[in-house]
């Protein structure tokens, strides 16, 4: 039985009757373009055929009651008095006070809801739970869906509510994504343009099997660091640093914030080249850009781990395999490889064996396809 026809049974079973509508919202890889979010830089996702679904109807009273069949636990709360708690249902709260803020009417609803994105493998889960609220509330209380500016709401909800400083790059892929396409994303302005993916190729996720852990410090401590360096050149952010001006003053940087602002000034221009090889259909140079930006958060970023390392390394040993990097903040979860699609399922049998036998865990590798945007599914 497929999620969707999971949680529209679930939803009928708990409320006697078919929901009123069933959203989607994905998950999202990235290509290339990694702790550049935040810098205001370029980054190159692309939406996963993984999504966050609900089942729902609304309510005339002002409440929201939602049942996770994931954790096998309901919320309930008031819209008119929202109070922070912990654990998964501050994640609705979070973007019901975060459109409250920005001015929207909502109306109360009930529903159930169901994932298949992996928690805590660096494929956005957090970001597609927060689409298919927002695209939940838009639905019931009847405001337009503008894309972007639901990013930037959903945004508002981790970063102040959950208490999470991610960038923007995870809301806007799981608000704009086109399916067949990556999207380069301009995180300063917004600006998406979708790029298809050349042609005979495949991406393939890389799940490791090992999770983030308490990063927190670490990210923080990175942003730190690339607003220090972005200080010491005077700009707002290192995106308006180009390779030339950082080069001509790097020793006047302490060594390691000298090998942070080199990662994030590199990525960027490695992502734009990526998404002029996306327009000339060039697979290979494409590949090799994926490559060299595991190398940098390899060495200059140091957001990788063992783990991540190692199935990106056997995943370049194995015929077929155009390029692979890491994806994500890093220090667990998943990498992603380009990979000739004649070859990808000899890919994935080539390097899970690879990997075990390197490490003893079970990686799961599975090809993804790109994915359209939070939608309304059923209706």
């Amino acid at each position: 039985m497929s999620l969707k026809d999971q949680v529209i049974a679930d939803f009928t079973q708990r409320f006697g009757a078919p929901p009123d509508v069933v959203v989607r919202a994905p998950g999202r890889v990235n290509l290339i373009g990694e702790h550049t979010d935040y810098n205001e830089g370029f980054v190159m996702p692309l939406a996963i055929d993984r999504h966050t679904w609900i089942a729902l109807r609304p309510r005339s009273d002002g409440t929201v009651f939602l049942h996770s069949m994931d954790h096998d636990a309901s919320c309930t709360f008031g819209l008119a008095q929202l109070s922070k708690d912990r654990g998964w249902q501050e994640y609705p709260k979070s973007v019901a006070w975060a459109l409250h803020d920005a001015g929207y009417t909502l109306t109360g609803w009930e529903g159930t809801t169901i994932c298949d994105v992996p928690l805590g493998a660096g494929l956005s889960s957090s970001a597609s739970f927060e689409l298919a609220i927002a695209k939940a509330f838009a639905e019931v209380s009847g405001f337009p869906w503008d894309a972007p500016k639901m990013a930037l709401i959903s945004q508002q909800a981790e970063n102040q509510w959950v208490g999470v400083n991610c960038g923007i790059m995870d809301q806007m892929i799981s608000a704009v994504g086109q399916a067949d396409h990556a999207v380069l994303i301009d995180c300063r302005s917004l600006e998406a343009t979708p790029l298809p993916l050349p042609s005979g190729t495949s991406v393939v996720i890389l799940d490791t099997t090992t999770r983030r852990g308490l990063v927190d410090s670490a990210y923080n401590e990175r942003r730190q660091q690339c607003e220090e360096a972005a200080a010491f050149f005077g700009v707002k952010m290192l995106r308006d640093v180009t390779l030339d001006q950082f080069t001509a003053r790097a020793d006047q940087l302490s060594d390691t914030t000298r090998r942070r602002a080199q990662h994030v000034i590199s990525e960027n221009e490695r992502t734009v080249a990526a998404a002029d090889a996306m327009q000339r259909g060039d697979a290979v140079a494409l590949g090799q850009l994926m490559n060299e930006s595991h190398d940098s958060l390899r060495d200059d970023f140091e957001v990788t781990n063992q783990e991540l390392n190692e199935i990106v390394d056997r995943s370049r040993e194995i015929e077929g395999c155009l390029g692979a990097r890491m994806t994500g903040a890093g220090f667990g979860g998943c990498a992603v490889a380009l990979v000739q699609s004649e070859r990808a399922a000899d890919f994935v049998a080539s390097v899970t064996a690879a990997y075990h036998d390197a490490t003893g865990l079970l990686p799961s590798a599975y090809v993804c396809q790109a994915s359209d945007g939070a939608s309304v599914v059923a209706r």
